[in-house]
C-alpha cells in the first residue's frame, strides 16, 4: 500500500499521461464492439466444425501450470502470492497448457476427440515475446486425441475456413513447416551450438550459420535451409537436401501434409519454410503462422504437441490453432477499410416512451433523451445509428426504424420522418 494520496487522487484526469502499466490498454466502446463482433463470428465458426467451448480461469498455482508451460516460458509468466492460499500463482501467458489440464483432469469421462474452443485474454512479461502489448487476446482450439496428418489436416482447413468466414479475409497465407526437421538436424550438435544455429535460422542469416555450422557433417543443410523458402518446390528441394540425414522423415512428412492441405483447396493460400524454429520446445511436429496484410505479424499459427498432455497425466496427440485478434481485427480493417458500426436508436422522449420498450423487446438497443438537440449530439458522440423524432404531422412506426435499420442506411430524424409512410405510398 502506498502512503499518502495516490496518483490518481492527486492529479486531475486531464493530466495524466501513464495511468495504466506499460502494456495495458484501455478498450473504449467502438473497438470493444469491434473486437467482440470479430471473436463472435470466429468462435461461430469453431462451433460449426463441432469445437466447445471452454473457459480457463485467468491464473492458476504456478506448480500447475508451469508443468505445462516448461522451462522455456518461465521468463514470461507475471508471478504473485495467491492471498488465500500463500501459494504461488501466475497469470497465463498462453492458454493450450490450461486446455490440456482441463482434458487430463476435468474430461476423462468424455469420448475422444477432444475439440474444444476457447476465449480469454492472455498476460506475457516478456517483451521481446509480448511486443507492444503484454495483454493479449486470444480465441483458438485444441484438438485433442488425433495423431499425425489427420488432425494437422484438420487444424489447416479449420484456420483457413475460420480467417475466410469468420473473418471475411480472402487474402492470407498459412505458412507450415515441422519442428522435428530442425530438432532432427541438430540433435547430435552440442546444447550451446545449437541454440546459436537455431537464432540464426530464425534470423535467416545464412553467413552467421556457415560460420556457426563449419566442421559439422550436416553443414551444407544447415546452411541451405535459411533459403528454403516459398511454395511446394521448397519443399521439394527441402526432401532431397536432407537425405540420408534424421531430418528426412518430417521433411517428407511435411510435404505429403502440404499435398493433402492442397488437395482440399489450400494450395493458394500455403507457404512452406523448413527451416522454421518457433517454438522448437513446445511443438512436436507440424508447426504453421498465419499472415495476412495489415499488421505485419502473424494474426494467428499453431502446431502439434503430442508431449504435452503427458505433464498432466493423460498422454495423447494434440494439436491446436490460436489467433490474435488485435491482429487479425487489424487485418480486418485494412482489407475491409471498415468504419465503427453503428447501432440502436435514440428517442427523444423519456425512459417510460413506450417506444423504447418496443424496441429493446425486438432486440434493438434504446435510450432516451428528452431534448431533441442534445439527442442528436448524444447519438452523434455515442454511435448511435437513428434518432427517432416524429414530426407533428405523422408518425413514424418501430417497423420502419428497424427497415431502416436493417439496411445500414445511416439517415437524419429530418430525413427520416419527412419521408412518406408505407401508406401514403400506397395513395391511402
Amino acid at each position: 500500500m502506498v502512503d499518502g494520496p495516490s496518483n490518481l487522487e492527486s492529479t486531475p484526469f486531464g493530466a495524466l499521461e501513464h495511468p495504466l502499466p506499460p502494456g495495458m490498454r484501455d478498450l473504449l466502446p467502438e473497438e470493444a464492439a469491434s473486437r467482440r463482433d470479430l471473436a463472435r463470428a470466429v468462435l461461430e465458426r469453431f462451433s460449426l466444425h463441432g469445437y466447445l467451448l471452454v473457459t480457463p480461469p485467468a491464473f492458476e498455482l504456478a506448480s500447475v501450470l508451469e508443468r505445462g508451460l516448461g522451462a522455456s516460458a518461465a521468463d514470461d509468466v507475471l508471478r504473485f502470492i495467491e492471498p488465500e492460499s500463500g501459494e504461488v500463482a501466475v497469470f497465463r501467458p498462453d492458454m493450450t497448457p490450461q486446455v490440456a489440464r482441463i482434458v487430463a483432469t476435468r474430461l476423462g469421462d468424455r469420448e475422444p476427440p477432444f475439440r474444444l474452443a476457447y476465449e480469454g485474454t492472455v498476460v506475457r512479461r516478456r517483451s521481446s515475446r509480448a511486443k507492444k502489448h503484454r495483454q493479449i487476446p486470444q480465441v483458438g482450439v485444441e484438438l485433442c486425441g488425433v495423431a499425425g496428418a489427420e488432425g494437422d489436416l484438420e487444424l489447416l482447413c479449420l484456420a483457413a475456413d475460420v480467417i475466410r468466414s469468420g473473418a471475411g479475409l480472402e487474402r492470407f497465407t498459412i505458412d507450415v513447416s515441422d519442428a522435428g526437421i530442425v530438432r532432427e538436424l541438430l540433435a547430435d550438435v552440442p546444447a550451446a551450438r545449437a541454440a546459436e544455429i537455431s537464432v540464426a535460422l530464425a534470423r535467416k542469416d545464412e553467413p552467421a550459420l556457415v560460420e556457426l555450422s563449419r566442421g559439422l557433417a550436416i553443414g551444407p543443410q544447415v546452411s541451405a535451409l535459411a533459403r528454403l523458402h516459398g511454395g511446394r518446390e521448397a519443399l521439394v528441394e527441402a526432401v532431397s537436401l536432407l537425405a540420408g540425414t534424421p531430418a528426412q522423415a518430417p521433411a517428407s512428412r511435411l510435404l505429403a501434409l502440404f499435398d493433402a492441405a492442397s488437395a482440399r483447396g489450400l494450395g493458394p493460400h500455403l507457404s512452406a519454410d523448413p527451416g522454421e524454429v518457433r517454438g522448437l520446445s513446445y511443438y512436436t511436429g507440424t508447426i504453421f503462422s498465419i499472415y495476412a496484410e495489415g499488421p505485419g505479424e502473424p494474426v494467428g499459427g499453431g502446431g502439434r504437441y503430442d508431449d504435452l498432455l503427458a505433464r498432466y497425466g493423460a498422454p495423447r496427440p494434440a494439436v491446436g490453432l490460436g489467433l490474435d485478434l488485435d491482429a487479425l481485427a487489424w487485418a480486418v480493417r485494412a482489407a475491409h477499410g471498415l468504419r465503427p458500426r453503428k447501432s440502436g436508436v435514440v428517442v427523444v422522449g423519456t425512459d417510460s416512451d413506450p417506444r423504447v420498450f418496443e424496441l429493446r423487446s425486438r432486440g434493438i438497443p434504446a435510450v432516451a433523451v428528452s431534448d431533441s438537440t442534445r439527442a442528436r449530439a448524444y447519438a452523434a458522440s455515442w454511435g448511435f445509428a437513428f434518432v427517432w423524432e416524429d414530426s407533428v404531422d405523422r408518425k413514424t412506426t418501430t417497423d420502419e426504424v428497424v427497415r431502416v435499420l436493417s439496411s445500414g442506411e445511416d439517415p437524419s430524424a429530418a430525413d427520416h420522418n419527412d419521408r412518406p409512410s408505407a401508406a401514403e405510398d400506397e395513395g391511402a
